[in-house]
């Protein structure tokens, strides 16, 4: 079977097609088109900041804007690592040949330039957050640096995905906890689930080019298995958060958000449809608001409980 129907994830419309050139090909290839990505890396954040215990409401709201404004920074600096590795993989596959680097709409000079300036200022933002998050900090480029490499060597690289970009939760909850412990710990893996669920989703929209050009893919590997393998990503995930939400007591304003949280995402697993790249990638783009409600749970059974 195939997908549907070729397609591109580039949103070109709006003031980013008003751009000119190269201001155009930067703001796609930091994919200022679309803020999934940022919303996706940034609401993990949010979940630790909120589960941490014995930090102000103040500094709660500090770090969420300083996460807010470091998703979006460091999400594309991850996209522009990944395009600058995947320039030749990218122009072979359908949806992503009209990325600038792989359509040579920029040089990689001048991705490398992009770059520089995007992860100063990442460290900006890092130098405004505790000694913990500076220390967790080489830890999370070394992921971001990783994970363009893991689809070459391993049919897992929606998991090496799941590590480096739920790795928000971790930075959250250390920032406002002062210190990373079982909870914490507890709330990474249940994001790294959820991450590897609508990931592989994701990824199905690629499963035709990435055999013909020999990527390995999570996607390719459950093709056949694919609605019990996203059930079971998002079963557990749920699970990993629930016991978090117990394990630092938050109020029952938890559960409402959670539950209904829940309901979507196995729906969202039951429906799937590996075979459907458009609405695969509409799957995918609906963890946002899916994330928004948890996020909602975690900041209502803190704050108002």
């Amino acid at each position: 079977m195939t997908n549907s129907s070729v397609h591109t994830d580039i949103h070109l419309a709006g003031r980013i097609a008003r751009l000119p050139e190269p201001w155009r090909s930067y703001a796609l290839l930091a994919r200022l088109d679309r803020p999934v990505g940022t919303w996706l890396l940034l609401l993990p954040g949010i979940w630790g900041i909120f589960l941490a215990t014995g930090a102000s409401l103040q500094t709660r709201l500090i770090d969420t804007f300083l996460f807010t404004i470091g998703s979006l920074v460091m999400r594309s600096a991850g996209c522009v690592v990944n395009d600058i590795w995947d320039r030749d993989i990218d122009a072979r596959v359908a949806r992503t040949a009209g990325r600038p680097l792989a359509s040579g709409a920029l040089s990689l000079r001048q991705g490398f330039y992009l770059l520089a300036i995007l992860l100063a200022c990442g460290l900006g933002i890092l130098l405004c957050l505790p000694l913990i998050c500076w220390a967790l900090a080489p830890l999370a480029l070394f992921l971001v640096a990783l994970y363009p490499a893991a689809k070459r060597v391993t049919w897992w690289p929606q998991l090496v995905m799941g590590f480096t970009f739920g790795f928000g939760a971790p930075m959250g909850y250390a920032a406002c906890a002062n210190g990373l412990d079982g909870n914490g710990i507890l709330l990474y893996g249940g994001v790294i689930l959820w991450q590897l669920g609508f990931d592989t989703i994701y990824g199905f929209q690629d499963m035709e080019d990435d055999a013909r050009i020999g990527v390995r893919s999570t996607s390719r590997l459950m093709e056949t298995q694919a609605r019990p393998f996203i059930a079971a990503c998002y079963s557990l995930m749920l699970l990993a958060l629930g016991l978090t939400a117990i394990h630092a007591h938050l109020s029952w304003l938890f559960w409402p958000f959670f539950s209904i949280a829940s309901v979507l995402l196995l729906n969202q697993a039951r429906i799937v449809n590996p075979y459907n790249a458009p609405a695969c990638l509409k799957e995918f783009r609906r963890n946002v608001p899916i994330g928004m409600l948890l996020a909602a749970a975690f900041i209502a059974g803190r704050i108002f409980g």
